[in-house]
This record gives C-alpha cells, sequence and structure tokens, in this order.
C-alpha cells in the first residue's frame, strides 16, 4: 500500500527502470473469474513509474501460484501453460500501454528444483521425473506467453530471467570434479536458457524437441548471487557431488551465499553465448547491518563493467532489492534491501547503500572515489595501485 512512498525513494536516488512482479492470484482468484480492481491497483502503479521516469519491467510469474492452480496439479499438469496463456492474454491487454518489457517466468531452474527435487517450495516433493515434467511445462507456459504478449504487443522486449549460479570444480586437476561441475551447471543454468534458444530440452538424462519454444526470448536476463565449488562424491542421493563455496569468501549474514564477484563475469560470459541483449535482473546480499552490501554491490558492478569492455550487450542492471521483502521459505530471516523495513511499524530504514547506489545510477559510473567513501575494504580489489 506504499508503493508511491517506494517508488519516490527509487526516483529521487537516481534509478531509471523498476522491475516488479504481478500476482496471479490476484488477477484470477478462481478460473471463472477475474478481479478488475486488481487490474486497476497494478495500473496504477505503472502510471506511478511513468510518472517518476521509471521504466517498468513486469515479471508474470514469480514462483506462486493461485490455490485453485495447485489443486489442479499446478505445473506437473500439462494443461497449465495454456492457462497461463490466458492469465498472460488478460493482463498483456489491461497494461500494454503502460509495459513493453516482460520478463515471463522468474527462476523456472529455483521454482523446479526448489519445489521438486530439494523439496524446499511448495510442494515439497524430492522426484526428478515430477521436476522434469514442471520444467517440461514451464517452457511451453513461457512460449505461450511469448506469442501472446508479441500478437497483442508486436514491439514488446520479452525475455527469459535465469538464476545462474557459478558452479567450478573444487579441484581444476581432477577430471571428476569437472565432470560433475558441468553436469549440475547444465541441469541447473543451461536447461531452460537453451532449450528456449535451440528447441531442445536436456534435463536429468532426458531429451526431448520442444520446437514451438525456440527463438521465444528478445532478451536473456541473469540473476546471479554467489559461487560454488563442486567436487566429486560418492553420493548417488546428490548426483555424485558436493557443493561448498570458495574458502575465504566473505560470507552473507546467515551464510546464504558467498560473496565471489568474478562469478558475475561467469554468468554475463555463460549469457553471451546466445547473442542476444543481456540483463542483470537480479543481483545483492542479504545484509541487515549493511556491512557487506556496499563492497558486495561494488565488486559486482565493476565485473559488469568488465564484461562491457569486451562489447558483451548488456543493457541494464537491476538490484535486488529496493526494500526488504518476504524471502520466500527463509521469511524475514534475510534482508536484501538497500533499504530496510521495520516489520512492525513498516518504517523504511535508510542503509549506507542507498546513497552508494544512488551515485553510482546518477554518474552511470563507479569511482575509486565513491568505492573509497563507501567499501573502503573493496578499493584495492577494484582500483589496484
Amino acid at each position: 500500500g506504499r508503493w508511491k512512498e517506494v517508488l519516490d525513494r527509487a526516483a529521487e536516488c537516481g534509478q531509471n527502470a523498476h522491475r516488479f512482479s504481478i500476482e496471479w492470484s490476484r488477477i484470477q482468484p478462481a478460473p471463472d473469474r477475474w478481479d478488475e480492481e486488481a487490474l486497476d491497483h497494478y495500473r496504477a502503479i505503472l502510471r506511478g513509474l511513468h510518472e517518476r521516469k521509471l521504466t517498468p519491467m513486469l515479471t508474470l510469474h514469480h514462483f506462486s501460484d493461485p490455490l485453485w492452480l495447485t489443486e489442479k496439479g499446478a505445473w506437473e499438469n500439462a494443461e497449465t501453460p495454456a492457462l497461463f496463456a490466458a492469465f498472460v492474454r488478460k493482463v498483456a491487454e489491461a497494461v500494454k500501454e503502460y509495459v513493453n518489457l516482460w520478463t515471463v517466468i522468474n527462476e523456472p531452474n529455483v521454482y523446479t528444483y526448489s519445489g521438486y527435487m530439494t523439496g524446499e517450495f511448495p510442494p515439497g516433493k524430492h522426484d526428478s521425473n515430477a521436476a522434469y515434467n514442471v520444467l517440461l511445462n514451464l517452457l511451453r507456459g513461457h512460449a505461450a506467453a511469448y506469442r501472446v504478449i508479441h500478437e497483442i504487443q508486436p514491439e514488446a522486449q520479452v525475455g527469459t530471467c535465469t538464476h545462474f549460479r557459478s558452479f567450478v570444480p573444487a579441484r581444476e586437476w581432477n577430471p571428476l570434479d569437472a565432470l560433475v561441475a558441468g553436469r549440475v551447471g547444465q541441469a541447473f543454468n543451461g536447461s531452460f536458457a537453451q532449450a528456449v534458444a535451440t528447441g531442445k530440452f536436456s534435463f536429468i538424462g532426458k531429451n526431448i524437441e520442444v520446437p514451438e519454444v525456440k527463438g521465444t526470448q528478445d532478451f536473456i536476463g541473469v540473476n546471479y548471487y554467489t559461487r560454488d565449488l563442486v567436487e566429486f562424491a560418492f553420493d548417488s542421493n546428490n548426483f555424485f557431488h558436493k557443493r561448498y563455496f570458495p574458502p575465504g569468501a566473505r560470507l552473507s549474514s546467515t551464510g546464504f551465499l558467498a560473496s565471489v564477484p568474478e562469478g558475475m563475469f561467469a554468468a554475463l560470459k555463460w549469457a553471451n553465448q546466445f547473442k542476444l541483449p543481456i540483463m542483470v535482473t537480479e543481483n545483492g546480499v542479504e545484509d541487515p547491518d549493511d556491512s557487506l552490501r556496499p563492497e558486495y554491490t561494488a565488486e559486482h558492478i565493476h565485473q559488469v563493467w568488465r564484461a562491457i569492455n569486451f562489447n558483451w550487450p548488456i543493457k541494464g542492471y537491476f538490484h535486488w532489492s529496493l526494500v526488504d521483502n518476504f524471502e520466500w521459505e527463509r521469511g524475514w530471516t534475510q534482508r536484501f534491501g538497500l533499504w530496510g523495513l521495520n516489520t512492525e511499524t513498516q518504517a523504511r530504514i535508510r542503509r549506507k547503500s542507498v546513497d552508494l547506489y544512488a551515485e553510482i545510477c546518477k554518474t552511470n559510473s563507479l569511482t575509486n572515489e565513491m568505492v573509497e567513501k563507501y567499501a573502503p575494504a573493496a578499493l584495492e580489489r577494484i582500483f589496484p595501485q
């Protein structure tokens, strides 16, 4: 309910775009009912973005599904791509005058792994066959949505949004580490994005041609947070590998991720293979006292600059997140916001990272003066003498 206040802060701090997600269950609370008031609410937010000269990037599916859809089996059900396409048509018709930059499904790889492999997300399954069907149906849903949006809005830019986790062999000399790191990276990072690029879907030993999904992306979105070292292990229950953070890497407050800026460069190098415009659609760190975030932000944006120097077509960067948010099954235990949030009073708390990011946005640069002021521990790493 305080979106105006939030967007005012974004605009005042020099940001020129804002990514947010629309909630399917609000728009379609029942299979046979559309909520026009909910659509009006989203239109008001989109008008507010334009009034503040913020370009909207709208995400149509961000992990959550309507309860009525889960009762039908959610994305395990082969009918879901068509149901999703109907929802996308309703939204696109309603907001087409305000949006032409779209991400269809946020992190389909995370939705699949967390819900159907590790069981951390609903429905809490450990079923690789279900995971295969879910990711295949997400692919088909993405392709159907892409075509619906372009039918309604031919000039639209519609992209994927992949969570890229940097997997590297723990021991460079060990071919088994290289083998399992490659397999994990292909399954997690590559399966969805490569299917959209080629029409060939390969996941956990299964291969299928899905020609209708080929070429259904105008840009590729990359969410990058961290890197894992991957080591071969005699553990068939964990696909013969174990993972851990690089020794010496600085960890976030709960140990959820490690700051490995070089992984951002690896993510962008991976994205460049698709020969499309690249958007960094998420990058950030959970850090309630804002002790790590300034250097994390500066070092990762420095890696984006490195990649741009190779003439890779990087067209945008979105920080995760503007304000602390409810982090899925982890709730309020992780604070990713540039602005903090008091959940009791709803007061927003200005962290020093706000000012660092504002200087970066307003000047479209990262200078040694900024780094020395906000993240002095990173100065020698970014600007060595």
